[in-house]
């Protein structure tokens, strides 16, 4: 976009707070920016000294631009995200990060709460603890409150079907409530303690301990007074051994680190004075990206998502200085209900904090850039041994799975220079063929993966690999023939003769001649990695919907089960896995079903056993 060529329109725009578009030759959105004074920002791009690389790249492919005038500042950086979000603008800062994140659960609603490790939509009613930075730290601390308070984990039909107690409580890590081992009483008293240690009250859980246990021995009960002995002498090294920091309350420390055009962001999180981990994010940059601009636009990405919206965090404190500090502090306060405070000052309280978290993001980010260095230096061994014009920067490997044709599921699995991209793998239910015949059920998953990308004008692959030979890739040939794809290779991954790791055929289209590679090249290792995650993702979904199917069928067969009486059960215990996990009791539970049908029902279940 030349400076004189929208010269009239960034004039006449309206100083005031709002977004700003930039748009590519096919009207794409490639930037998206925020402003407070539209006019101001907007004019910035559109003069003739401008040096800086990033803002030149992107005038070179930018034909437009589109504004939305906002009521505030606020509003303008929440529009930004959104968009952000919903185009993932090639000039922008995108944080790769689709998960949801880990939680502690304790279902509070029921007589003896349950402790349990909980991922995705919160639908169960309860208290929900966290989110923690990652599946491990959640992990590493359930099992620590295990061993301290000993609450139950196991699922509420599980709890009820118990006549004796599990193995949980023979290793000492659940007071069996189960079987009536405990009192109301008592186990309320270790569900108190773990809320109190959970929210980093550990004085007062100790105190309560140590209470109990005076009172346990004043009744000549030394066992118990034992019990809590063990137990205080356990908080109180704990207490001593963990990181602790000056301030209460929930604080985030965020640590930026930068090398050959990427940066790395490690968050290290605190709750209550605790380390209670970390984790470390690689956003997408656009050239030239500094680290001051990438931990502006990070920040609004991390925690203006409904994953973490629900939690409290008190205190954002960053290792460096950012312009928009203040903007974003009030966009979060008023987003999140909150009085969050985002600071960049180096006080003594946070300067170690600060240090080590640049640490951690310095370590991970050499860590990732040898990885993708190794991933890079196989994809160029690739190019070379298939003769590929480029580096193939996107593979796509699919695989079928079935059982006699039941339940035929296809897997599309997605590679890049940064390694998998799982965000990106898909699964197909095949449908409408002959029962067991791999090459018609190859065929649709390819014509309707393909069709699909090219309709919505989506990046083919570079790359296409089939599990299979000659006739899978005859398939392949065949769905890009007719969709009038080309510039695509397709080759075949085929296990030898006697199906072991190491032997596998590599066949390509057009040609007749196998390629084989020795068992110790790295082009074979790659090409097997990517095949057996195919593999993986294809059986998952099969297996899943097998059993699901069986199931099913299963109830399909009990005389006196309809259509309603099926969707009651189901309905009743949330889905045919814990159906299948309910005692005849249980079963006689659901309105409807009368104990003698309940029997028929849980017999036909069990069958196979």
């Amino acid at each position: 976009m030349s400076p004189d060529s929208t010269s009239t329109k960034h004039q006449q725009l309206p100083s005031k707070p709002g977004v700003y578009r930039f748009l590519d030759a096919q009207h794409k959105i490639i930037y998206v920016g925020k402003a407070k004074n539209l006019k101001k920002r907007v004019s910035h791009y559109f003069q003739k000294n401008i040096t800086d690389r990033k803002t030149l790249a992107l005038m070179e492919k930018a034909v437009d631009f589109e504004i939305t005038v906002t009521e505030n500042e606020n509003q303008a950086l929440l529009l930004e995200l959104n968009l952000i979000k919903e185009f993932l603008p090639k000039y922008n800062v995108l944080l790769r990060d689709d998960k949801s994140y880990p939680y502690l659960f304790l279902s509070t609603h029921h007589a003896f709460p349950r402790l349990d490790y909980h991922r995705g939509t919160k639908r169960e009613k309860g208290r929900y603890f966290g989110p923690y930075p990652n599946a491990g730290s959640v992990r590493e601390n359930l099992a620590f409150i295990q061993k301290l308070f000993k609450l139950r984990q196991c699922r509420d039909i599980f709890f009820k079907s118990r006549s004796r107690p599990c193995l949980q409580y023979q290793i000492n890590r659940c007071t069996a409530p189960c079987v009536n081992f405990v009192t109301k009483e008592a186990y309320n008293e270790q569900v108190k303690d773990t809320i109190d240690f959970l929210e980093g009250r550990n004085q007062a859980v100790m105190h309560s301990v140590e209470k109990r246990m005076e009172t346990a021995s004043a009744l000549l009960d030394y066992e118990r007074a034992a019990s809590f002995r063990d137990l205080l002498i356990r908080l109180r090294k704990l207490q001593s051994q963990q990181f602790v920091i000056g301030e209460k309350g929930n604080i985030d420390i965020f640590g930026l680190a930068e090398k050959m055009g990427q940066i790395a962001v490690a968050v290290i999180a605190i709750r209550q004075g605790q380390l209670i981990g970390h984790k470390t994010f690689f956003p997408k940059l656009p050239p030239d990206t500094s680290i001051e601009d990438a931990l502006s636009a990070f920040i609004p990405q991390y925690y203006l998502n409904p994953a973490r919206e629900s939690q409290q965090i008190d205190k954002i404190v960053l290792s460096h200085v950012i312009a928009d500090r203040l903007w974003i502090q009030s966009a979060l306060q008023e987003t999140l209900h909150s009085k969050i405070q985002v600071t960049d000052r180096k006080t003594a309280a946070f300067r170690e904090w600060q240090a080590i978290a640049v640490t951690n993001a310095e370590e991970e980010l050499k860590r990732h850039q040898t990885e993708k260095n190794n991933i890079v230096m196989k994809l160029e061994a690739l190019q070379k041994v298939l003769h590929l014009p480029t580096l193939p920067e996107r593979i796509e490997c699919f695989d079928i799975s079935h059982t006699m044709g039941e339940a035929t599921k296809a897997s599309c699995v997605v590679f890049g220079i940064e390694g998998a991209i799982r965000k990106s793998y898909r699964q197909f239910t095949i449908e409408n063929i002959t029962n067991g015949d791999d090459y018609a059920a190859m065929h649709q998953v390819l014509m309707r993966r393909y069709t699909h990308l090219k309709t919505k004008n989506l990046p083919l692959p570079d790359l296409i690999i089939v599990d299979g030979g000659q006739g899978q890739l005859k398939q392949a040939s065949l769905v890009l023939e007719t969709l009038q794809i080309s510039g695509v290779m397709l080759i075949g991954i085929a296990k030898g003769p006697e199906r072991k790791p190491g032997c596998e055929r590599i066949f390509i289209a057009g040609q007749d001649a196998e390629m084989h590679l020795s068992s110790d090249n790295p082009v074979l290792h790659l090409l097997q990695f990517i095949r057996d995650e195919a593999h993986r993702f294809a059986i998952t979904a099969h297996r899943k919907m097998r059993g699901k199917n069986r199931l099913q069928s299963l109830l399909d067969k009990i005389a006196g089960v309809g259509k309603k009486r099926k969707m009651d059960l189901l309905k009743h215990f949330g889905g045919l896995q814990e159906l299948k996990k309910a005692s005849c009791e249980d079963i006689a539970k659901v309105k409807g079903i009368s104990r003698v049908l309940a029997k028929q029902v849980y017999t036909v279940l069990h069958e196979d056993e």
